[in-house]
């Protein structure tokens, strides 16, 4: 199984871990991996980080879809990846949710589904320059003639010769969004993933196999999981420690009726938990929100403890279908109790 380091996206004050990400460069971890919310974004510390770095793959996990259009995404990722050498970046997308994407980009929710679908495709055409672009899509349509047009567009070829062949991951963790991964894109960032998570989505991962039409398969297709790791003889204090974010995310991170992260929850069978998380967290009582958090559910998705019952329970993540996965931690010993769990060296 390979190795990824996921970095997140920075507080308050900007933070790259640039030590970090060295020394998992050092320690032969394959990937590193930005995120964005509503305050740093996922392309400007990769940009940094290419050059500091020689080896290690460069992705965003996620660049959201109502940030950026298609085109800037592909030049984005077009440029990061001639500057890093060619072949680094990976193109991890999301949509994120209604809450981030109306609220904060001023951009209506619309079709998810159809949304991404058009994104992909006007992503590939501008990586390949195999003609100008143009694209008639359910949500997105090169040249745009729509509302407020000017009726002067013409199509156009990136003036930059691209890797033609820069992989696109999608974060996906519904039935329909999962069968579209599997169809269209290189690989998958699934939300909610966990030891024994493959019986749901084997299913819909061929269904989208099948539908690509091509033969494509597992073998063409990476799954890149994650996990929280957090190196602490005392299990309970640092289960204790990954609680906020889990309310943050069941809790706070969408609308009641619309949160992914709350529907995963559910889905694995804590669905009284993740009541009692959003109530509270909603109504902005987060102490209580945190502390209802169940240590089964964090233990459930994270890798905590001494090293050894790191190393021991890291198994059940090589034996999850994963192919890759990418170690949530600034702590320095985690990557490196992860690197010798994996085996890297």
């Amino acid at each position: 199984m390979k190795l990824g380091l996921s970095i997140g996206y920075s507080g308050a004050h900007l933070d790259v871990p640039v030590a970090l990400v060295q020394r998992a460069e050092e320690l032969g971890y394959d990937s590193v991996w930005s995120a964005e919310a509503y305050g740093s974004d996922a392309i400007t510390p990769l940009a940094f980080l290419a050059a500091v770095t020689k080896r290690i793959k460069l992705g965003t996990g996620i660049m959201q879809l109502a940030a950026r259009t298609p085109a800037n995404a592909a030049m984005s990722a077009a440029s990061i990846d001639a500057m890093a050498g060619g072949g680094r970046f990976i193109a991890g997308l999301g949509v994120s949710g209604p809450q981030i994407v109306e609220g904060w980009y001023g951009q209506p929710w619309g079709k998810p589904y159809y949304r991404v679908k058009d994104y992909v495709a006007i992503m590939r055409k501008i990586f390949r320059r195999e003609d100008p672009v143009t694209h008639e899509g359910r949500e997105i349509s090169l040249p745009y003639k729509g509302e407020g047009s000017a009726g002067l567009a013409k199509p156009l070829k990136s003036i930059l010769h691209m890797n033609p062949d820069i992989p696109i991951y999608l974060a996906t963790g519904g039935e329909a969004m999962v069968k579209l991964t599997a169809e269209i894109a290189d690989g998958w960032l699934p939300m909610g993933f966990v030891p024994g998570a493959m019986e749901e989505y084997s299913p819909w991962l061929e269904e989208g196999f099948r539908r690509a039409g091509n033969g494509k398969s597992l073998k063409d297709f990476t799954i890149q999981a994650s996990v929280h790791v957090e190196v602490d003889n005392d299990v309970k204090g640092a289960l204790t420690r990954l609680k906020p974010e889990v309310a943050l995310y069941v809790g706070g991170m969408g609308h009641q009726r619309k949160n992914f992260h709350n529907d995963i929850m559910v889905r694995r069978g804590f669905g009284d938990a993740a009541k009692r998380i959003q109530e509270p967290y909603l109504a902005g009582h987060k102490e209580e929100a945190i502390a209802t958090v169940p240590d089964e559910w964090v233990d459930l998705k994270s890798l905590v403890g001494p090293p050894a019952r790191i190393r021991e329970r890291y198994r059940a993540w090589e034996d999850s279908g994963a192919d890759s996965l990418s170690v949530r931690s600034r702590q320095p010993e985690a990557i490196e109790v992860m690197a010798k769990a994996a085996r890297l060296n």
